[in-house]
């Protein structure tokens, strides 16, 4: 059994490769939707105060604070299959917290991609929507995401994942990490 998170700047394929996962049947933790269900208990919109309550979270409870709250959800999927990805680590603390409670069963898999390509898949999909409306730009996102350690938080990736080809090559990297394990992948 193994519990593999994903750290990764945003647009760098998180989610893309949790799609892939879930898409196969593999169960998918994602840590943002506790933030989005804390966002709706505070009576705020999701879409604008993710971040807002990400910090405050963490400011409220530690810095462990949302990787706490996700592992009764990742125990609850353990049950049903050899694998469960957690979507969405953002710190060292959070890989400290699932390494303590998963031992040698936790691989962390980084996906990485350059800024520009980042920019623009966000910019495909509509979620860099700027300063003009009130939404975060993606230097604005790094910045806060790296503030939460997610920088350090790479840097303790067990593998990377490089997502710079097509989609269908980084589907085919992660499907193969999924059916084969770590070993088959090159880093």
């Amino acid at each position: 059994m193994t519990v593999i998170g994903i750290v990764g700047l945003p647009g760098s394929g998180k989610s893309e490769a949790a799609n892939v996962a879930a898409d196969m049947g593999v169960p998918v933790v994602t840590m943002g939707d506790v933030i989005r269900e804390e966002c709706r208990d505070r009576g705020l919109d999701p879409a604008t105060h993710h971040g807002d309550v990400a910090t405050a979270l963490r400011e409220e409870n530690g810095p462990g604070a949302i990787a706490e709250r996700s592992l009764p959800v990742i125990e609850r999927e353990r049950t049903d299959g050899d694998t469960v990805l957690v979507d969405g680590i953002r710190s060292d603390v959070e890989v400290e917290a699932f390494r303590d409670a998963f031992g040698g069963d936790f691989l962390l898999v980084k996906v990485d991609a350059p800024f520009e390509l980042r920019a623009e898949r966000l910019d495909l999909r509509g979620r860099d929507a700027g300063r003009e409306d009130g939404g975060e730009s993606l230097e604005d996102r790094d910045e806060r995401e790296l503030g939460f350690g997610m920088g350090e938080a790479m840097e303790m990736a067990d593998l990377e994942l490089d997502n710079t080809e097509s989609l269908a090559a980084f589907q085919r990297k992660v499907r193969t990490l999924l059916r084969e394990g770590p070993e088959a992948i090159q880093s």
